[in-house]
């Protein structure tokens, strides 16, 4: 039915949400941005936070998330990690979940408004894995299994993992769920190598606020595992946050790695199915976790469509 009603109302828009976690609230910008300038895609697809986004946009929450995400402080991110030390993953995603039904508030993706659809990876096979039916949250807590930070996903006896290691900015879902025009929002552009901290930085340069989120961090993790560990507390949350400024830190390395993979498979991906337009957020400098930068990315988001907007004009006025 929405894919009859995208074909009659004329060539059916497709917009395609790449990878990129925290970057992923510039996808929020973008939308409210196009809605600005009359264009509201039929279809959408979104890969891990972009799936995240996309589902929000489909369940017609998009406006409640931006309010929400706008005011997000690191203190409220710290109340949504439930870690998990056996999982496959840092972090389980369970309260994460929970936080997503605000505003993923339709079970069902064939009961969406608007049709939707999602990228995981099996962790088996190595091969993308597309949901356009099904439970709405299950797609989207498999979407953004990041490897490393969230545990794995669970369905059909398949271990899912983050859409971003095999398609990160799925256009190739878009024009399969019958996107005749494809807007390709891409946030992995120019991220490769970014993610490190300066090299002449040193261990004072740390922030008191990075140390109160560090810190805070620590003692979830110490209080679950209940073990002598907190006594080498400093030695442990150096090496974690990469305080010492020698050698680079686990989330440093994780992030970097993931810049690296994500950048690599969306140019190869986009070379061989191009969109017909790429919207490209200049979010180089934000990390991997920078989720209360909210209010930066989304902003970014509406400038990059209206540096963007005569093309857009030009591609869709026909």
């Amino acid at each position: 039915m929405q894919l009859e009603k995208c074909k009659s109302e004329g060539r059916c828009i497709g917009l395609a949400l790449g990878s990129g976690s925290a970057r992923g609230w510039a996808h929020i910008g973008v939308i409210q941005a196009l809605k600005n300038i009359g264009i509201e895609p039929h279809v959408v697809a979104g890969s891990s936070v972009g799936a995240f986004i996309g589902a929000a946009y489909a369940c017609e929450q998009i406006d409640a998330m931006e309010q929400w995400a706008r005011t997000l402080q690191w203190k409220e991110i710290i109340n949504y990690i439930d870690l998990s030390v056996l999982g496959g993953g840092f972090i389980h995603g369970d309260k994460l979940v929970e936080l997503a039904r605000h505003y993923i508030n339709i079970d069902s993706i064939d009961a969406l408004p608007r049709r939707f659809g999602a990228v995981a990876t099996n962790l088996q096979s190595g091969q993308e894995v597309w949901f356009q039916d099904g439970p709405v949250l299950d797609a989207v807590r498999a979407s953004v299994a990041l490897p490393g930070v969230f545990t794995p996903f669970k369905m059909h006896e398949q271990w899912l993992v983050d859409g971003g290691l095999s398609n990160p900015v799925p256009v190739s879902l878009c024009r399969a769920m019958g996107a005749d025009v494809v807007i390709a929002v891409n946030l992995n552009g120019e991220i490769v190598g970014k993610h490190f901290r300066d090299d002449d930085a040193s261990t004072e340069s740390t922030t008191e606020t990075d140390v109160q989120q560090g810190s805070a961090l620590w003692d979830r993790v110490s209080s679950q595992l209940k073990t002598s560990l907190s006594n080498h507390k400093d030695i442990l949350l150096s090496r974690l946050f990469g305080e010492n400024a020698d050698s680079p830190g686990l989330f440093d390395v994780l992030a970097s790695s993931i810049n690296i993979m994500q950048d690599r498979i969306t140019r190869s991906r986009m070379a061989g199915d191009p969109p017909d337009i790429i919207i490209a957020p200049r979010l180089s400098t934000m990390g991997l976790m920078d989720f209360d930068e909210a209010g930066v990315a989304i902003d970014e988001g509406y400038a990059c469509v209206k540096r963007m907007q005569p093309a857009l004009e030009y591609l869709l006025k026909g």
